[in-house]
């Protein structure tokens, strides 16, 4: 094999399997085709080791961007499971730093950065602080991954690699675009908007918010990591889904402070309520209650107070709402 089959076999094989996907982000969003809101679970676990469950991640489609709503560890891993890839991916709001919901940030950065070959937009990132010196520590010259950036932006073995995938020399370091948020914050996109709320969690330690978005097509709420708070149920008022944290089952809690910090099926029934949403998913399962009979007594007990569609979340489980609630629910295949 000589050079220039070399070159030709690794932009095609699997140190490039990107580059087409790259291209396409390149062009402008106009021409593809929009697509109706819906949210896939990426991980509806906890920060306990789990191969059923990963941390928590979500990702939602809508109009013409692909965003995700936090990213711990294991939801990358769910994310290609879906079909979808790093340099897809437009936006990425985080609700808090917890390691559970952000810890796969480093790798959708640095692989978006790496298989995108400055052929696509920068990344768009939300969060509350210290996202901003999270970012620059990370990625930044002098950032932990500041040694195997530069490392790729200048060894010419590593510019090959970028070349062979399209990209232009000189090679330009990763630089998302982070904006950080609060509670009242509003993000609008081509077609969608997003307002930022209150989550009541481990204040004040980290700064925890919840996320809604609106469209056309339907409104999604999901309340990161919270218990039960009046700032929810303001901020999911009338949407189709209710994506709730469900950390354990009611009554069980070691502490009046755990119930503040952490949803409970009980509490969650009542927020859904009072919010008056078409459908609550449970997400954040501990393991001591994703079991059978004990999901079931879970279900129909909140189904006692709250007369929507109850969703069981399961990681790669992709939910389309509407008007009239949600009207598609895909499970998990293979």
């Amino acid at each position: 094999m000589n050079r220039r089959e070399f070159i030709e076999a690794l932009a095609v094989s699997g140190a490039a399997p990107l580059a087409a996907a790259s291209q396409e982000r390149s062009a402008d969003t106009e021409k593809r085709t929009p697509k109706p809101l819906s949210i896939t679970l990426l991980g509806t676990g906890t920060p306990a080791p789990s191969l059923v469950r990963q941390s928590s991640g979500y990702l939602i489609e809508a109009g013409t961007d692909v965003i995700v709503w936090d990213h711990g560890p294991g939801a990358h891993h769910r994310l290609l499971e879906t079909g979808h890839h790093s340099t897809d991916v437009t936006h990425a709001f985080f609700t808090h730093l917890h390691y559970d919901h952000c810890m796969d940030y480093g790798r959708l950065v640095l692989q978006r950065w790496d298989q995108g070959a400055d052929r696509i937009p920068d990344l768009q990132v939300y969060g509350p602080p210290p996202v901003a010196r999270m970012t620059a520590q990370l990625f930044g010259e002098d950032g932990i991954y500041g040694p195997d950036i530069r490392a790729r932006c200048e060894h010419r073995s590593s510019l090959d690699v970028f070349e062979a995938r399209g990209g232009t020399l000189p090679r330009r370091r990763p630089a998302p675009h982070v904006t950080e948020i609060h509670a009242g914050s509003v993000v609008e996109g081509a077609g969608w908007k997003i307002t930022v709320g209150h989550a009541q969690h481990v204040q004040p330690y980290l700064e925890c918010l919840a996320l809604r978005i609106d469209t056309p097509g339907g409104s999604i709420c999901y309340t990161g990591d919270s218990g039960s708070h009046d700032a929810i149920v303001d901020l999911a008022k009338g949407c189709d889904i209710l994506i709730h944290m469900n950390h354990y089952f009611s009554g069980t809690e070691p502490t009046p402070a755990y119930r503040a910090a952490c949803g409970n099926h009980r509490d969650n029934a009542v927020i859904a309520k009072r919010a008056g949403a078409k459908a609550l998913v449970l997400t954040h399962l501990l393991g001591q209650i994703d079991r059978p009979a004990v999901r079931e007594q879970i279900v129909h007990e909140i189904r006692q107070t709250f007369d929507g569609k109850v969703i069981w979340g399961e990681d790669l489980m992709r939910l389309t709402p509407s008007s009239a609630g949600v009207t598609g629910i895909e499970p998990r295949h293979g």
